[in-house]
């Protein structure tokens, strides 16, 4: 009788198919991060006292303001999406028998939600607890 692999209900597919998404979750990060550094610089180049450039109007100045705070917290939340994924991607290498495992309860994650969200280290159960906490 052949022995059942010991990866939590998931088939070696499955972590295949899962792993395939964090790469490509991984890489889709990357290219938008590197979108945001082009904007970066663009800016940066923009002001460097170009006066063809230079907002002369504060209504001008404050629009040019915000949209480098959004394309910056844009850029932040990208980053730690990111870290998520690469976080994500350690835990299948280093113990995949524990990845889609929930962290708090132990119980599997549904790969449903794996498929969806590959980064996920919590249960709907637990996830929904957490967030329930933080609403009070």
């Amino acid at each position: 009788m052949p022995t059942k692999s010991k990866t939590k209900g998931l088939t070696k597919k499955q972590l295949q198919h899962l792993e395939k998404r964090l790469h490509e979750e991984r890489n889709r990060v990357m290219k938008e991060l590197g979108y945001y550094g082009e904007s970066f610089n663009a800016s940066l180049q923009a002001s460097d006292g170009d006066l063809s450039s230079y907002s002369f109007h504060m209504a001008d100045q404050g629009t040019d303001a915000m949209e480098q705070e959004k394309a910056f917290l844009f850029a932040s939340q990208e980053g730690r999406y990111f870290w998520h994924v690469n976080e994500a991607l350690r835990r299948l290498y280093a113990t995949p028998e524990k990845y889609g495992k929930c962290e708090q309860c132990g119980e599997d994650i549904g790969f449903d939600r794996l498929d969806a969200l590959p980064h996920a280290r919590l249960c709907i159960r637990c996830k929904a607890k957490e967030e329930d906490g933080k609403r009070r």
